[in-house]
């Protein structure tokens, strides 16, 4: 019987790496960032490359209270069809992995969930889908399934997972799954042979996740499950039971159930251009390989003048630089960031010290 995957695209985030332009009424998600489409709109864009012979359901987007306006234009305008889950509050990739599996089980017992975020680069959507289809016949035997990024450096910022024997083609058991490293310790990830970048793309048979939250996390599906069955549906959208989700615990779906369960699997080496986007130094390198330009990028009113490997942009006021060399320097919604491309993670800390100021209104 052919099995149909049910795509989630997990919409919530404040991308707090890309302020100023990814702010809480306008998170990263929703902006044009490498791309001329907003990030959202690529990855659903993205799902109608799947192989001829594969079959998609309409997707559903789960988002965040306050953005599921944005959400279902940008379902609206790509997909034309599908439907938009509303968390009242965030509790984590866990819950967004248990409310995914119980509402496409709901619909189909045999469906295959495709759960991956809406804020991912991926320059070549037949690379993505050729890591998806040959994790078909793993998911669909019972193994929780994960796309294993091919590495090109040893980057500090993602997490990674090992691989241990072959279950097929390109498709083998996870023997680790190991957090952020240093760089040293990367390197030596990258010497084995055995090490892939974790990009957070899963696929599984709903009825496999939920057996595994029962065994793992059954707090979790318990209360995502009385969430999802006391909604209110308006339309194509519903909204999770605030009292019920309340409860729920607020864990990533990589601690709470992958690293824990007994029969998981990756797809690796996957060859996609995938990046997650997230730090203004990313979108300068992304931007740089898709220009011959030394100076760098610029968007907006800019004058560049003897500048090397820079990112300029702004949204209104005219931004003069001279010599820069490796600097980020992004003007909008009336704030000015400058940070050298080497400290773009330190980006979020900025936002740490808005919040603490109680300066909302930058936010």
């Amino acid at each position: 019987m052919a099995l149909t995957i049910y795509p989630v695209i997990m919409c919530g985030g404040a991308g707090s790496r890309l302020w100023p332009k990814s702010r809480k009424s306008q998170p990263k998600q929703f902006l044009s960032l490498v791309e001329d489409a907003s990030m959202l709109e690529a990855t659903l864009a993205r799902l109608g490359d799947a192989p001829l012979g594969v079959s998609v359901a309409a997707p559903t987007v789960i988002c965040g209270a306050g953005q599921d306006v944005m959400a279902s234009a940008k379902l609206a305008k790509i997909s034309g069809e599908g439907s938009v889950i509303i968390a009242p509050f965030g509790r984590n990739t866990a819950a967004v992995a248990a409310v995914a599996s119980l509402n496409a089980a709901a619909s189909d017992a045999d469906a295959v969930v495709l759960l991956l975020p809406a804020d991912h680069f991926v320059q070549d959507p037949a690379g993505f889908w050729a890591g998806v289809t040959s994790g078909l016949d793993a998911a669909s035997d019972g193994h929780l399934v994960t796309l294993g990024i091919d590495p090109t450096g040893p980057e500090t910022g993602y997490g990674y997972i090992q691989r241990a024997e072959a279950l097929g083609d390109g498709v083998f058991r996870v023997e680790n799954f190991k957090e952020k490293p240093n760089t040293e310790t990367a390197s030596a990830y990258l010497a084995t042979g055995d090490y892939f970048w974790n990009a957070g793309i899963f696929l599984f048979r709903a009825d496999a996740m939920m057996a595994a939250f029962s065994a793992y996390a059954p707090d979790i599906l318990s209360t995502s499950k009385a969430a999802l069955d006391a909604a209110k549906a308006t339309g194509n959208q519903r909204m999770l039971d605030a009292a019920a989700f309340k409860a729920c615990p607020s864990e990533p779906v990589d601690i709470a159930i992958m690293e824990k369960a007994d029969r998981v699997a990756v797809v690796a080496p996957v060859r996609a251009g995938w990046s997650d986007v997230g730090s203004w130094a990313v979108i300068s390198d992304l931007k740089a390989e898709a220009s011959s330009d030394p100076s760098g990028s610029t968007s907006g009113d800019v004058i560049s003048l003897g500048c090397e490997g820079s990112l300029i942009e702004t949204d209104g006021p005219t931004i003069a630089a001279i010599g820069l060399k490796d600097m980020i320097v992004i003007a909008d919604g009336g704030s000015i960031l400058i940070v050298p491309k080497s400290q773009a993670q330190d980006v979020k800390k900025i936002v740490e010290h808005l919040k603490a100021e109680g300066r909302t209104d930058k936010l």
